[in-house]
């Protein structure tokens, strides 16, 4: 298998300095807000962006450190496949949130509702488009009745 390997073009900051206690998903991060400075030889590519209420962020989780392809989820207390969840620790440690973009000024993403600790590195940033990005008839497995709790549920140290 070929190795892949892929360049920052940015940092995410956020309020959020530790792992414990971060929002598990941007759903239960309403109101906190964060920057992306995004590195000064991709700022020609945020043209035309401001137009976009919300972005699609992809990260690497920099503090994530192995995985296991078995993991007991935040919204359960029962192990479940890896790729059945959105845990951080996986073979290839990205992430994706879906923010509000406020605005954004030179080369700094003003955004909303991050679930992101600081200092993570940004690895792509796309347009959020409903009618690209919604589907019809969805399953969402294990988590009916459970989903909702993400807005309540805050990270611990068992990803760490």
């Amino acid at each position: 298998m070929k190795t892949i390997t892929y360049a920052p073009i940015g940092v995410i900051h956020s309020p959020h300095k530790t792992i414990e206690g971060v929002p598990i998903q941007p759903s239960a991060a309403k109101g906190i807000k964060g920057t992306v400075v995004i590195d000064k030889e991709y700022v020609a590519g945020l043209a035309d962006l401001e137009g976009f209420s919300h972005i699609i962020l992809i990260y690497h989780f920099h503090l994530a450190k192995g995985f296991s392809l078995k993991v007991k989820p935040f919204l359960d207390n029962e192990e479940r496949g890896l790729f059945a969840t959105r845990a951080p620790k996986r073979p290839n440690a990205i992430g994706l949130s879906v923010v509000r973009l406020i605005n954004i000024e030179a080369n700094t993403l003003h955004i909303e509702n991050v679930d992101i600790i600081d200092g993570t590195p940004l690895l792509d940033i796309k347009p959020y488009v409903p009618k690209f990005d919604n589907t019809e008839q969805i399953k969402i497995g294990w988590l009916v009745g459970k989903a909702n709790e993400s807005r309540h549920k805050k990270s611990d140290s068992r990803f760490q």
